[in-house]
Parts: structure tokens; C-alpha cells; sequence
């Protein structure tokens, strides 16, 4: 196995170096998605639940389907299965943007096509979530997750700003194509890249080893409590996360009034939050008692999030948005790297993937409800429901001794 544990930097690796541009580029493109095909799918509608349907289309296949992509990427050979995965994703893509282009693609297709886009994003993370460990050793993950969190998070503040103006002038079409060209330049880095494991792949695994893949994963994660707690914590801080994301839209539009310009720029600084998280969560690595910091990083989350619904104006919002983000990112990254540091390197994708179906179950329960909330009520509404559930979450970690107290 590859290892970089006594490296400077994780960039020293020069096979994480080709991984991590491709991954950027492709992170540059979700990006782009992420914004246009909302903002595509509430023009058609201008409802907050189809609005946010959009949004569960790509999650809830995504988490449903974890525990597959787990088990294939502890089994198969990860290169292939990521590049197949991106292959997928950049098809889809490109039909939406020929869709578009040619004046047949509808709301329906839109759904059909992002739940395909999510099961294979679910089979690429399976090989991004046990490759990272293969490549640079598992004491350098939460490093390494910080990294690729901060892309994402650069990624998320070029592309927002330049896909609402791109919306605003163009339509959704170049954000499509942009976005279906990253994950052909994903795959073509991922190419360049000699192995990401596991040296002796097993060969695709039948119905019974799913099943028991399935098993293992959840039995290893509920047999370590810390980990148990911050699933169940996840749980439902994703409930009421989820539920204000997928609402974010229709509240900036009918609470301020914003143009779709407005929004794009919303977004690119929120996701300056996550670029400033993501760089804390690389420098304070293993510097704290990871449950101290991540009990603490969760109270002020929540506190900054209430902020979001207080303020009347939409920059002000933008602010407490993009400093609840600064939290989330470096509490993800955190997580994350915990994980990869105290489950047994052969485990990781089937109970990663494990984890991912358990706490993203939450999101559609949430998604539906708040947007309900947002359309029966108004979005400020669903937004406050949101924010204090949310900050009730951060308490509820604080108060768990198994988490406060975690030291690994």
C-alpha cells in the first residue's frame, strides 16, 4: 500500500496531487449543477416543493445506494469504478444540456436524470471515502479531506457567483455543459493515476455478500458509540440542514426579493464559509480533542445559523449563512477524517457507506416537510423551524458525555 504518513504535505504524493485536480475541476461542475438545475427547476415550477424535490432526487438515491458503492469499492478495483461513475455522470449531463438545447427536456427528465447522477455519485464516493487512506495512509485522511473539502469550497465560490450570472444572461445550458466537460476531465485525471486499490480486488460481490456487506458496515458502526452518536446526531441535524437548504432559494426570492444574479453571488459567498472550514479543519488537525472541538464547532454553528432570519437584509444573511458555513465544512472534514482514522482500512467504504445511508435519511423527511412548511406558510417560516432545530441539535451533542469526551 502507498503511504505519505511521514511526507510534509499530502501533496507530496504525486498520484493524490492528479487526484485532487481532478476531483477539483469536478467539484467546479457540481457546483455549477448545484445552482442551475434548482434555479431551472423553480422557474418551471416556482414551488418550494418542487424545488426541493429536485433536491432529493440527487441525495436520497445517493444515501440509499452508499452501502452499494461501499461494498464495490472494498471489493473491485477503485480506479475503474470512479472513472465508470464520472462516465455516467458526464452522459447525463450532456443530455440535459442537449435537452435543454433542443427545447424537449421537462421537469420529469430532470428528476430521472439527477436520481442516475446520484446512485453514481454514491459508487464514486465508495471509492473516494477508501482510495484517500490507500494512497496517503490513514493518520493523513482528516489532512486530506480538508484539502478536497477546501476545493470543494473554492470550486463553490467561483461557480455560484459565475453560474447566476451565466443564468441571469444565458439560461441553464452553459452551466450544463461545463458541468457535463469537469467530469470528462475527472475521468481523465483518475486515468493518469496507477492504482487506488485494493491491491487484490475480490471481483464484483453477489447478492449475499451485498447483504452481508450491508450488515458489517451498520454492525461496525454501531458497535463503536462515538460513532453511533454522531450518526444519530447527524440524523437529524440533517433533517432540519437539509430542510433549510432546499428552501434557500424561494426564501431569498420572497424574503429580499433576489434576482437569480443575487443568488448565485448568495451562494458564492457561503461557499467562502466552507473554503475558510475546510482550511481550519487542515491546520487544527488532531491539534484538539476531536469531541471538545466538534461539540464546540456544532454550538456556534447553530447559533450563527439563527442569524440567517434575523437580519433584513440579504447580505447581512449572506454573512451568518456563510459563518454557519465556516463551521459545517470544518465539522465535515472532522467527521470524516475520524472515521477513516479509527475504522480498519479493509471496512471503510461498507461502513462509510453505512454511515452515509443512515444520516442521509433525514434529508428527504426534511426536504418534503419544509417545503410544505415554505408553501402551505412562507419559506421565513420554515427557515426559523429550521434554524432552531438545528441549534437544538448542537446542544444535544454538547450534552452527550460519549461524544464531549471522545479523545481519538
Amino acid at each position: 500500500m502507498a503511504s505519505a504518513t511521514h511526507a510534509p504535505s499530502v501533496f507530496a504524493s504525486s498520484a493524490f496531487r492528479r487526484y485532487y485536480a481532478g476531483q477539483s475541476l469536478s467539484y467546479l461542475g457540481d457546483g455549477l449543477r448545484m445552482l442551475a438545475v434548482p434555479l431551472l427547476a423553480f422557474h418551471l415550477t416556482h414551488s418550494a416543493l418542487s424545488t426541493g424535490s429536485a433536491i432529493i432526487c440527487e441525495v436520497a438515491p445517493f444515501s440509499l445506494f452508499s452501502v452499494v458503492g461501499g461494498s464495490l469499492a472494498d471489493r473491485i478495483d477503485r480506479r475503474t469504478l470512479m472513472i465508470g461513475s464520472d462516465a455516467v455522470r458526464c452522459g447525463i449531463m450532456t443530455f440535459f444540456a442537449v435537452g435543454y438545447w433542443l427545447h424537449f427536456l421537462t421537469l420529469w427528465m430532470i428528476y430521472a436524470g439527477l436520481v442516475v447522477i446520484s446512485i453514481a455519485a454514491s459508487a464514486f464516493l465508495g471509492g473516494q471515502a477508501s482510495s484517500i487512506p490507500y494512497l496517503l495512509g490513514r493518520d493523513r485522511a482528516t489532512e486530506a479531506m480538508g484539502t478536497l473539502v477546501a476545493a470543494e469550497g473554492t470550486s463553490n465560490l467561483v461557480a455560484p457567483v459565475a453560474g447566476g450570472i451565466l443564468f441571469s444572461l444565458f439560461g441553464p445550458l452553459p452551466a450544463l455543459v461545463i458541468n457535463a466537460a469537469t467530469y470528462f476531465a475527472s475521468q481523465v485525471s483518475l486515468m493518469s493515476i496507477r492504482s487506488l486499490g485494493p491491491d487484490t480486488p475480490a471481483g464484483m460481490p453477489g447478492w449475499a455478500h451485498l447483504r452481508d456487506d450491508v450488515a458489517l458496515g451498520f454492525r461496525y458502526l454501531w458497535s463503536d458509540a462515538s460513532m453511533r452518536v454522531q450518526a444519530c446526531i447527524a440524523f437529524f441535524g440533517n433533517i432540519f440542514a437539509w430542510g433549510g437548504y432546499a428552501i434557500l432559494i424561494p426564501f431569498l426570492k420572497h424574503g429580499f426579493g433576489a434576482t437569480d444574479r443575487e443568488v448565485g453571488f448568495f451562494f458564492g459567498v457561503s461557499a467562502l464559509g466552507s473554503l475558510v472550514g475546510a482550511t481550519l479543519a487542515v491546520r487544527l488537525a488532531r491539534r484538539w480533542p476531536f469531541g471538545r472541538m466538534l461539540t464546540t464547532a456544532y454550538i456556534l454553528d447553530g447559533g450563527l445559523y439563527i442569524g440567517v432570519v434575523l437580519v433584513p437584509n440579504i447580505w447581512l444573511a449572506a454573512f451568518f449563512w456563510a459563518s454557519s458555513n465556516v463551521l459545517a465544512s470544518f465539522e465535515f472534514a472532522q467527521i470524516v477524517g475520524f472515521r477513516m482514522r479509527v475504522t480498519p482500512e479493509a471496512l471503510i467504504g461498507r461502513v462509510m457507506g453505512a454511515v452515509r445511508l443512515f444520516v442521509l435519511s433525514g434529508m428527504a423527511p426534511g426536504v418534503l416537510a419544509f417545503g410544505w412548511v415554505a408553501d402551505r406558510y412562507t419559506p421565513h417560516t420554515a427557515m426559523w423551524i429550521s434554524c432552531l432545530g438545528f441549534f437544538a441539535m448542537g446542544l444535544a451533542a454538547l450534552a452527550t458525555p460519549v461524544l464531549r469526551k471522545e479523545t481519538r
